[in-house]
């Protein structure tokens, strides 16, 4: 402003203080007093503008201030901005389909949950059948015997109750892993694969007999009688029923025609195996009868129907006890029969023949147990 104003002084001469206004004219008079008003109004016009500059820097100072707590929400606001975008007709459009992604999302979600219920629920009720099933078989076992003069010895039956249980369970799980192998089996003997591949399969069908006698024979530790009675059996495979399982002989009997083609000393070796079976069978059932007839001897001593001295009761019971110990042993030595046939008629046939065995004895068993279930389900009038 200053130099503004110096200029103007030199440009009408009078910057320098030389001249005074009675030297000057008329003219020159008009003049300076034109750029004194100017030179008054700039001032003005400056001072004016100064004041203007003061107020906007203290307004903006005062702004800066008040918009500095709100750093953190405008940033908040700024990711979200950043993250949404404006809402234009295109962000809608997305916001759109985000929002039907999502609730197809929850769609799906709720059709799983439905499914996962579902199949709780079938879980459930097939549980709910097998309970049944124990407690009427449990019924059947209480009406047969499990009770001693009228009052029951609850600790040893829910002990004998519960090793029938978890036999049955096993039995289970062990029919499902038979069924399995016999499918393997099937396709690939159609298949017709290789010796080396098929003796695999056979090697495991055996070792499956193997567990399931080293399961009988824990079961019959804590409750022969489940096994002798064949609860855990369907009833058609009860009819056939030998101390606890299948007679060997028969076995081999029905093996016979579904392995021919058989060399001669193929066939030899089976009809020598029968015979032996044959022989242990009688053996072990004299050995039964004659177990059976002296229980009966025990428990009929004395007078029946009378009242009876309470020391002679349990003396009998005592000696009847003592021999129905016998009975655990006739039956592992039933089941130690069969294991030695299997595995006698798995070194007779070639992986082929044996092969054909197992699947042949899978089906037999398999058909006895189908014909239980359409025996159970027929019409009755």
């Amino acid at each position: 402003m200053e130099q503004l104003l110096g200029a103007i002084c030199r440009d009408s001469k009078i910057g320098s203080g030389v001249y005074d206004s009675a030297s000057l004219s008329q003219q020159d008079s008009t003049v300076l007093n034109q750029s004194a008003a100017f030179i008054t109004t700039v001032v003005d016009c400056s001072s004016k503008v100064t004041s203007v500059a003061s107020h906007l820097h203290r307004s903006e100072d005062a702004l800066m201030a008040d918009s500095s707590p709100q750093k953190g929400n405008s940033t908040d606001d700024g990711d979200q901005k950043s993250e949404d975008g404006p809402l234009t007709p295109s962000s809608t459009k997305n916001l759109d389909s985000k929002t039907l992604r999502r609730l197809a999302q929850n769609r799906e979600a709720a059709r799983k949950s439905r499914l996962r219920k579902k199949a709780y629920v079938q879980q459930l009720e097939s549980s709910r059948v097998k309970l049944n099933q124990l407690e009427q078989e449990l019924q059947r076992a209480r009406q047969q015997g499990f009770y001693l003069g009228g009052y029951s010895n609850d600790q040893s039956h829910a002990a004998a109750s519960s090793g029938a249980a978890a036999f049955d369970m096993e039995y289970g799980r062990w029919l499902e892993e038979q069924q399995r192998q016999m499918t393997e089996l099937r396709t690939s003997l159609q298949a017709h694969v290789s010796d080396d591949e098929l003796r695999v399969l056979v090697d495991a069908a055996m070792s499956h007999y193997d567990e399931i006698f080293r399961l009988k024979t824990a079961a019959a530790k804590s409750d022969v009688f489940h096994l002798v009675s064949g609860m855990w059996k369907t009833p058609a495979e009860r009819c056939f029923m030998w101390m606890g399982g299948f007679r060997p002989s028969e076995l081999l009997k029905i093996l016979i025609p579904q392995l021919e083609p058989l060399t001669e000393q193929q066939l030899m070796g089976i009809c020598n195996l029968q015979q032996s079976s044959q022989q242990a069978e009688d053996a072990l059932s004299q050995g039964m009868e004659a177990l059976q007839q002296s229980l009966a001897d025990t428990l009929a001593t004395g007078s029946l129907g009378a009242a009876s001295n309470v020391a002679n009761y349990m003396g009998q019971m005592a000696m009847a006890m003592g021999k129905l110990g016998t009975l655990e042993n006739f039956v592992r030595q039933a089941d130690n029969l069969r294991h030695q046939t299997l595995q006698q008629m798995h070194r007779i046939l070639t992986t082929r023949q044996a092969a054909r065995a197992f699947l042949a004895i899978g089906d037999y068993f398999g058909r006895l147990r189908a014909l239980s279930s359409l025996w159970a389900a027929r019409p009755r009038e």
